[in-house]
């Protein structure tokens, strides 16, 4: 049975639509759930903090609730930019907990960021990890011990890297349990 609430994918301004594809395809597979891919625009200057020279999270993540959200289906924002939220230097993404929302942003995902040879694979691999562990917190998941869980926490790319792009059986069964 596939439960009827679905996933969006809000994009604003990533123009690799083979990435989307790729990412809504494992997300589909994560939570056996349908994945409708969007696109938005969105000034965002509004968003930036000129000291850190970083976009609040929490302001995208309030947005996006209050312009994308609805109680029929998850709305996740990928974003393309530094993400911050005041607690920490940085953050891949950022959710309500067993809300509808979250954002991800693929900005600190690349290789070319840390000085290594650039791979689209890698890169959509790990935006994919990040989108599914934040969604998994807006399906009311919270991090796993379990080493390979998606729902790991993430400090570095490193860690993404480490994980698998799917949730360990205790998650799993948390995850179907929501129906």
């Amino acid at each position: 049975m596939v439960p009827s609430q679905h996933i969006n994918l809000v994009s604003f301004g990533i123009p690799e639509k083979g990435m989307l594809d790729k990412i809504a395809k494992s997300v589909g597979k994560a939570f056996n759930r349908p994945v409708i891919l969007k696109e938005a625009r969105l000034e965002l200057g509004s968003f930036f903090d000129g000291q850190r020279r970083q976009y609040n999270a929490d302001l995208l993540l309030q947005m996006v609730e209050e312009r994308y959200a609805s109680d029929q289906h998850k709305t996740i924002g990928l974003f393309q930019v530094d993400l911050f939220i005041p607690i920490l230097t940085y953050i891949f993404g950022q959710a309500y907990l067993n809300g509808q929302t979250a954002v991800a942003s693929g900005y600190r995902l690349g290789n070319e960021r840390y000085g290594i040879l650039k791979t689209s694979d890698q890169l959509s691999d790990r935006f994919a990890k990040e989108i599914i562990h934040e969604l998994g917190h807006a399906f009311g998941l919270v991090h796993c011990y379990t080493p390979s869980c998606v729902m790991q926490a993430s400090t570095y790319v490193e860690d993404i890297d480490l994980k698998n792009a799917e949730f360990c059986a205790k998650c799993k069964a948390k995850i179907n349990a929501i129906g």
